[in-house]
């Protein structure tokens, strides 16, 4: 009598769990991701989390590029061979990796599962760790925030996603994730999606990155100085538990051949780490926990050989 009882229990308790774990694998349509980046090759970054929007929750995620990135010529050398074209050649570089590099982008985009490209055509100077280069010389600001307003408008995102200001990061990168603060910031309450900052990180590496502020810039100002949320590309999953998801990451930036040092970082970063800023309702701590709890589950079922 006391087994009889104990499997009922046992099957109800297993029931809630599959029902737990349905739940936490629904598809969700509704959700909508913006990264907004100064280069092609910037997205490589958020490349599995976006996967994971895309594929497993079906969300939508859209790429706002600032600029073309003619400013990677100095990189292009074994891409020359491949485009048929003296690409280090500045001027020849110049004038045609904006059309090259936007190719490599949306044909990561296809790997990704981006739905939109939205592309400013801001002109990619040079290397520099002067975000002030770019916004007081070479962009045409007023129109980034304007074009920026304009589509957070007109699909109101959940989410915002830029690469962390650091200091010693490029100016191009602080600038692009600047611009998108702003604009966050001037939206109305009710419209403003929640924007987070996303770095890699190594697996082992016990010198965590500190951030709370970039000075001189308030709206960079973190709830905490330190990332509140992270997704594992060393997650395991397929025959053996022998694949992870840093395969999608090299997919991607594979597709940027036009720059050969980004590409170096093949297969390095096993954490996308995402900083929250103050700037955020606190509410949205939770969502965006919750999010990343779904965003740990892998959907592939194990097959016997």
């Amino acid at each position: 009598m006391k087994n009889f009882i104990k499997i009922p229990i046992i099957i109800f308790g297993f029931i809630i769990l599959l029902n737990q774990v349905a739940k936490a694998q629904q598809k969700d349509t509704a959700l909508k991701v913006l990264i907004v980046i100064a280069h092609p090759d910037d997205e490589s970054g958020f490349a599995a989390t976006i996967y994971k929007i895309t594929h497993d929750l079906k969300g939508q995620a859209d790429i706002c590029l600032i600029t073309n990135g003619e400013g990677g010529y100095k990189y292009s050398t074994l891409a020359e061979d491949y485009y048929g074209l003296e690409l280090t050649d500045e001027k020849i570089g110049r004038k045609n990796l904006p059309t090259i590099r936007k190719r490599e982008l949306m044909n990561a985009g296809k790997i990704l599962g981006i739905t939109n490209f939205f592309m400013l055509d801001q002109m990619d100077n040079k290397y520099t760790l002067n975000e002030k280069d770019p916004l007081d010389t070479t962009w045409d600001v007023e129109f980034v925030k304007r074009r920026l307003n304009q589509i957070m408008t007109k699909t109101h995102y959940n989410y915002v996603f830029t690469l962390l200001p650091n200091p010693g990061t490029h100016g191009g990168h602080k600038a692009a994730t600047i611009l998108a603060l702003e604009t966050v910031k001037n939206l109305k309450p009710e419209d403003r999606p929640i924007i987070l900052s996303g770095t890699m990180g190594i697996k082992g590496d016990t010198s965590k990155i500190r951030f709370s502020e970039l000075k001189g810039y308030p709206d960079t100002k973190m709830k905490v100085d330190s990332a509140l949320f992270s997704f594992n590309r060393l997650t395991p999953f397929g025959y053996m538990n022998r694949l992870n998801y840093k395969l999608v990451a090299s997919w991607e930036l594979a597709e940027h051949k036009s720059q050969g040092a980004t590409q170096m970082y093949i297969n390095q970063g096993d954490y996308e780490n995402f900083w929250y800023y103050a700037m955020n309702e606190d509410a949205g701590i939770a969502k965006t926990k919750a999010l990343f709890e779904r965003l740990k589950i892998v959907p592939y079922k194990p097959k016997k050989y």
